[in-house]
């Protein structure tokens, strides 16, 4: 069973293993019931980042011995629940690792240089040529910090030292052995004191659920802008956009967002409209990364 629309090309592979494939053709993905339903005399299913799996639908798949996950993350699968059953869980750990790194740096100058306003400016027809406006800063001689220094964090590292920033910063609250070793490791106080630009590439869990509220927006510096490409819930988005209007934060940047944060019951089923509000202090991607 496979989930979500594959390329032409992961078709032919997997059939060419033998393996008897029903593929889900549509974008959108099908709900909690039918993929139960579906799954119930499956084998292997090949999932996505939207799908869930939990004792619950183990039950109701009693045939299924491998959860091929098309991911990094998997806050949305229970492992435990999995290796009780004897069914194998496998995820992708180095997916999309320069891409996303990519797209973060892209972000950070994007939302510093005011590239958005910029571009609504020249297409509303009032743009007449260069006026004392639209001033903003890039990553060359500004402090960095990034929270969650695993591949993807590594990986920004390696990209942002090219810019010459004036310290770059890093906390983990995982061992460090086999990191990469551009700037320095810091706490998680001395990053928000310390950060002009936070990357947040951290994983969703218990600890880091909205660890970026209220509390730790009160400790960053007003100009400080912060990048989000690890999970949405590591942000209190209602809390950001308090911070955006009150001048407590320059900007944010996001290509991942609570709303995709199945896992989590009490998700939010939306973008907080304060937070799309403030147009001139964010640059969304839709999880291009």
């Amino acid at each position: 069973m496979v989930t979500h629309p594959v390329f032409p090309e992961t078709e032919s592979i997997l059939r060419r293993a033998g393996l008897v494939l029903e593929v889900n053709p549509s974008p959108e993905p099908w709900t909690a019931a039918a993929l139960r339903e579906r799954c119930a005399g499956a084998s292997g299913l090949l999932a996505f980042m939207t799908d869930q799996v939990g004792a619950a639908f183990l039950d109701a798949c009693p045939r299924l011995r491998i959860v091929s996950c098309a991911l990094r993350g998997y806050d949305n699968f229970d492992a435990e629940a999995c290796a009780r059953r004897g069914v194998w869980l496998t995820i992708v750990p180095d997916l999309l690792t320069d891409a996303t790194a990519e797209l973060a740096v892209a972000l950070a100058l994007a939302l510093g240089r005011n590239l958005l306003p910029g571009d609504r400016l020249v297409r509303s027809g009032a743009f007449a040529g260069w006026r004392p406006a639209l001033y903003g800063s890039g990553i060359g001689g500004s402090r960095v910090g990034i929270a969650g220094f695993g591949q993807v964090g590594g990986a920004i590292a390696r990209r942002v030292a090219a810019f010459e920033p004036s310290r770059l910063l890093h906390h983990d609250a995982r061992p460090s052995a086999g990191r990469p070793t551009e700037g320095e490791a810091a706490s998680w106080d001395e990053l928000l004191r310390e950060s002009d630009l936070l990357f947040l590439t951290l994983p969703l869990t218990s600890a880091t659920h909205h660890l970026v509220g209220r509390d730790a927006l009160e400790r960053v510096r007003p100009e400080c802008r912060i990048v989000n490409v690890g999970r949405g819930g590591v942000v209190d988005e209602e809390a950001v956009a308090e911070a955006l209007g009150s001048g407590r934060l320059a900007g944010y940047a996001a290509d991942v967002f609570e709303l995709e944060d199945w896992a989590l019951p009490d998700r939010p089923r939306a973008v907080p409209p304060a937070l799309l509000a403030m147009v001139d202090r964010t640059v969304f991607t839709p999880h291009l990364g």
